[in-house]
């Protein structure tokens, strides 16, 4: 049987007060490091007040933040990958090559998806 890894926390407030602190520095990171990520936060912080203002109801308010904030989520995770991947090597690796290119696509999937939930809520009301 394996041992229990010594860098996982037991848990109590202590380790809510260090997620915390690692979430942190996670976005620090993604802000110093991924100029993908610093656009796509200037564009949120001008879409998600407009999205809240152009919501009608609760839902259409909801809809429109969080699909902008779920794109930050997804560059989050792209950035992760891209970095671990560089991490294990910056040599060209096919598999590493590839899981950079499918971390990109959920990415373009995300932008794709918050493009057409912005034109379902609010082409109706202009057309």
């Amino acid at each position: 049987m394996t041992q229990p890894s010594p860098y996982k926390s037991t848990g109590g407030l202590a380790r809510i007060a260090r997620a915390f602190g690692y979430s942190m520095q996670g976005l620090g990171a993604a802000w110093r490091h991924e100029a993908a990520f610093r656009q796509e936060t200037w564009l949120a912080v001008v879409l998600v007040p407009l999205g809240l203002w152009l919501g009608e109801t609760a839902g259409e308010r909801l809809l429109l933040a969080g699909m902008v904030v779920g794109v930050l989520i997804v560059e989050l995770i792209n950035s992760a990958i891209e970095a671990l991947a560089d991490a294990i090597s910056t040599d060209h690796h096919p598999l590493l090559g590839r899981a950079k290119d499918i971390g990109s696509a959920a990415v373009l999937l995300m932008l794709l998806l918050t493009g057409a939930a912005w034109a379902s809520v609010l082409i109706p009301r202009w057309a």
